[in-house]
């Protein structure tokens, strides 16, 4: 096990400054900005700019292609950041986590390709790995790639992709040997997968939108891949040699996400502190003054900083490169811990408002909902539990 140092770092105290700045302008007009986010299922346009011009997106970038190499734990410093002022976009975190793969995994020509163009703002991207029939179990999908000369052809079916009406391109992975193929070679069922950068608008594909809530800013699809034809270039990583790559994505999702839900807590906090010291209902104390009311939410503030400690030791150990399987262990925990005291801010900043916690101009209902989908997606909490339970208590497979 390796141990780190933490506290905040100058950097990590600039991308915060540089956040606040960044955020000024949308502050006065949060509510607008929840609408937009509500009723039109987007972010606006001027905010990715404004993330853009911040420098944001080039965190993630090498300096050779334009961007500033801050690395992982500057991006969940801007997650943390922005979320704890009540905004954020779900394209900067699959962006993010994308950018972070090529950048890691990619030839150079992939990396020509679309880092620089990342870093100053001009593509967004989705990521798309669930299939309907596969789930959480991902080595049961069927979504097959075929090399045919100067290109593969895409074929298959991914389903819950979020954002990848919005995007320029989507990270894909699929088969390049079906799973009879590899069962017949005798092989892992962990082999033959393979991670491709997709255009989102290429013919062939086609999606179809999903009645689904929770994720605001973004809508979600079933995305269909018909005789798609994907150049050779942007493969990402060895053909065949994809699980690797795969799973080096997988851990800046969740870090990320866990940076965000430390971020929507401690929003949620400082509006039911600041409601609880001004609500006054009984005699002359506000009712921040009834342990009823102050006990909840001073659990809320020690927990946020036991799960912020682990989603940046995560961070660090992905920044630092520790091998891939404990930096998993981190980042699966961080996720865990960070997403559940989301859902418990939700929640008890609703309480703390009683009845005018239910209405959308206060703003804090809508907020269940997003939480809530972080405790089942992109991993559930009960996978969580195996996967520790199995890989680092070394109890028995239990699925």
């Amino acid at each position: 096990m390796h141990t780190y140092t933490f506290g905040q770092s100058d950097e990590q105290a600039m991308i915060r400054d540089t956040c606040a700045r960044m955020l000024r302008p949308f502050e006065s007009r949060h509510q607008e900005f929840e609408r937009s986010l509500a009723q039109e299922g987007r972010v606006p346009e001027e905010f990715w700019q404004a993330m853009t011009e911040a420098g944001l997106l080039g965190a993630f970038i090498p300096e050779a292609y334009g961007g500033t190499a801050m690395g992982l734990t500057a991006g969940a410093t801007a997650c943390d950041a922005m979320a704890s002022k009540g905004f954020g976009h779900p394209l900067y975190l699959l962006t993010s986590m994308d950018a972070l793969c090529i950048a890691n995994a990619g030839s150079d020509a992939v990396k020509d390709k679309f880092l620089p163009k990342i870093a100053t703002g001009e593509i967004k991207m989705a990521f798309a790995i669930t299939e309907a029939n596969a789930g959480t179990n991902s080595f049961r999908m069927t979504t097959r790639a075929k090399r045919a000369g100067d290109h593969f052809v895409l074929d298959g079916e991914k389903t819950f992709i979020t954002g990848i009406d919005q995007s320029d391109y989507v990270m894909v992975i699929a088969r390049t040997r079906s799973r009879d193929e590899i069962k017949s070679a005798g092989l892992p069922k962990t082999a033959c997968l393979s991670v491709f950068v997709v255009d989102s608008h290429a013919p062939g594909v086609e999606l179809t939108p999903l009645p689904m809530r929770a994720i605001e800013g973004a809508r979600q699809f079933t995305v269909h891949f018909d005789a798609v034809k994907v150049p050779l270039e942007n493969l990402v990583g060895e053909e065949h040699a994809g699980g690797a790559v795969m799973f080096s994505t997988l851990n800046p999702e969740r870090i990320l996400i866990a940076a965000g839900a430390c971020g929507q807590t401690e929003y949620l906090l400082d509006r039911a502190i600041d409601y609880a010291g001004q609500r006054v209902v009984f005699g002359e104390k506000p009712i921040g003054a009834y342990q009823a009311i102050q006990h909840p939410l001073a659990d809320l503030r020690i927990r946020i900083e036991a799960a912020r400690g682990l989603t940046y030791k995560a961070a660090a150990a992905y920044d630092a490169k520790v091998d891939a399987a404990e930096t998993g262990m981190y980042a699966n925990m961080a996720k865990y811990l960070s997403t559940d005291l989301a859902i418990d801010a939700a929640d008890r900043a609703i309480q703390t408002h009683g009845g005018a916690g239910f209405s959308e101009d206060i703003g804090v209902i809508g907020y269940w909902e997003r939480t809530r989908l972080m405790r089942t997606a992109p991993i559930s909490k009960e996978m969580i539990l195996n996967y520790v339970g199995e890989h680092i208590l070394g109890l028995p497979r239990s699925y």
